[in-house]
């Protein structure tokens, strides 16, 4: 059976699969279309097994709020190589399974996983699909949904850092200062919104380690417990959201800027994806 440019050009569009890989893929199956689709499947499936054990360390980190700012939804999808993950292909890949999810709002990764893609196959399905295309170990890593009175989006350039932060209100004021908050989250990494949202495990870890560094520099028992507790609050200052130093103006904190904002503006929730 005779393939032709435009047969070859409309499974390469479909699955983005190269101009050889697709002419091949028709050739092993007669011409027929559903099975060349299946044989560049299968051979992604090959590949995946192949580099099931390689590091999958780079990648591209994506968020989005919708469009009334009511939720947004961040997620990663890994790759081997930074090649990969700057090319204008890959990152269309990941921003079309960020519409995905922020059109179906999954409850978690599995079920992200488990979406119907398009009419024949599952996000988990196109992504080994697409290991077959790029020839590397391809892993969605992780997926979160926040919702909240308004929720901003950032990404910061070169996609490998994004966050997402949900306030307490939808008005005017929040739509900048949402952003710079949003940057401020990406920039300084805090670990909770205040110091209550700090776990037990942390709070006992920053003390014993204060306590043991002021017996070292020769504080007695008791001292050492007040100097400790002192590191605590200087931790909680540094690491609790509203209590940085607003990185715009370090006059003030991060809830000084919230409140000359907007009276009562705080933030509900954030996350915050990185590649290490």
């Amino acid at each position: 059976m005779t393939i032709t440019a435009s047969d070859v050009n409309k499974l390469r569009q479909q699955t983005g699969a190269g101009m050889m890989d697709c002419k091949n893929a028709l050739v092993e199956a007669n011409g027929d279309f559903e099975m060349a689709v299946d044989i560049l499947r299968k051979k992604g499936q090959k590949i995946a097994a192949k580099r099931g054990d390689n590091e999958a360390k780079e990648g591209v980190i994506l968020a989005q709020a919708s469009p009334d700012a009511k939720f947004g939804v961040i997620l990663t999808l890994n790759c081997e190589t930074d090649f990969v993950a700057k090319n204008d292909g890959y990152v269309n890949l990941v921003q079309s399974l960020l519409d995905l999810a922020l059109a179906k709002i999954p409850a978690s990764l599995d079920d992200l996983k488990n979406l119907a893609y398009d009419d024949k196959l599952s996000v988990s399905e196109k992504i080994t699909e697409q290991i077959g295309v790029i020839g590397e170990k391809l892993d969605l890593s992780s997926y979160a949904v926040l919702k909240a009175e308004r929720v901003v989006a950032y990404n910061h350039p070169g996609n490998r850092l994004a966050t997402l932060v949900g306030f307490n209100s939808n008005s005017d004021a929040v739509k900048e200062a949402g952003r710079q908050v949003a940057m401020q989250v990406a920039a300084m990494d805090p670990i909770a919104i205040t110091k209550e949202g700090v776990d037990a495990k942390t709070i006992e870890r920053e003390l014993e380690v204060g306590k043991d560094l002021a017996i070292q520099e020769g504080k007695p028992t008791e001292m050492a417990e007040k100097i400790a507790q002192g590191r605590l609050n200087k931790f909680f200052q540094e690491n609790t959201l509203l209590s940085q130093q607003f990185i715009s103006d370090n006059k003030l904190t991060v809830g000084q800027f919230l409140t000359n904002s907007e009276k009562g503006l705080t933030v509900t929730e954030f996350k915050r994806f990185s590649l290490s």
